[in-house]
């Protein structure tokens, strides 16, 4: 439950329309609910605007479907449901769970999308340097979407052919925050920084040959950004730079 939601329950139980008992059972599993294997922070929207975020790598098809039925329980909740980094044996479990639920295989992103309010004040824009980094941009653009923003995307429009970059200025001064996605020597972020004045959020990713250390060289070069308006995320983290864009975009 968000804070939106808390207001209308404490509207409905001061007006009549709920007795304490029912509001008390919509509570009950605030701040979180303990499954043994997991526990599911149904808190987390009311302190940060959005709900908790399943990983599914690692976890079993159960243990997902289990933590998704939990989070669909919550009455009065219209929370949307995310979870990363998934296959298609974790999309066939969550997926008796809720038909509501939509994989992109892409990504690896599976979602149930209950709430279409926007949240955000602009424009989140993910650019990625090449075809082969919109696997982790496309985490990026299913996280911000599932968090309540406006996202658009620009793809390979890396530093080997800028003037695919500079064909889509308006798109870059309109957003109101920027992931930048790019592996190899990931340069990307610093040419766009240049050109805006958003905060911009590189993501290094693991593409590349021998020299790129899996990543670790795109990492390197974005911490080592002469533009003054990049941060920088982990290795392949779209999911942390759309969280972190989220934030700003609230603000």
């Amino acid at each position: 439950m968000d804070e939106r939601e808390i207001r209308h329950l404490l509207e409905q139980l001061r007006a009549g329309r709920l007795t304490t008992d029912q509001a008390l059972d919509r509570l009950r599993h605030l701040p979180f609910e303990d499954l043994g294997f997991a526990k599911i922070d149904h808190h987390r929207a009311l302190r940060q605007g959005y709900a908790e975020v399943i990983f599914g790598r690692g976890k079993t098809p159960q243990q997902v479907a289990q933590i998704v039925r939990g989070m669909l329980r919550v009455k009065g909740s219209k929370q949307n449901i995310l979870i990363t980094r998934a296959d298609r044996h974790i999309y066939a479990a969550v997926r008796r769970v809720s038909r509501a639920a939509k994989f992109h295989p892409l990504s690896g992103a599976i979602a149930i999308r209950r709430n279409t309010t926007i949240a955000g004040k602009g424009i989140v824009l993910i650019v990625s340097a090449g075809t082969s980094d919109i696997p982790v941009a496309e985490e990026a653009l299913f996280t911000a979407e599932s968090m309540g923003n406006r996202v658009e995307a620009l793809y390979d429009v890396g530093v080997a052919g800028l003037h695919r970059l500079m064909g889509h200025r308006e798109k870059l001064t309109n957003a109101r925050v920027i992931i930048c996605v790019a592996g190899m020597e990931g340069a990307l972020p610093s040419v766009v920084a240049g050109l805006v004045g958003v905060p911009v959020i590189a993501v290094p990713t693991s593409i590349g040959y021998g020299a790129s250390f899996g990543g670790v060289a795109a990492l390197l070069g974005m911490l080592n950004s002469c533009a003054s308006n990049v941060s920088v995320v982990n290795i392949d983290n779209g999911f942390g730079a759309a969280c972190v864009a989220t934030v700003i975009n609230r603000l």
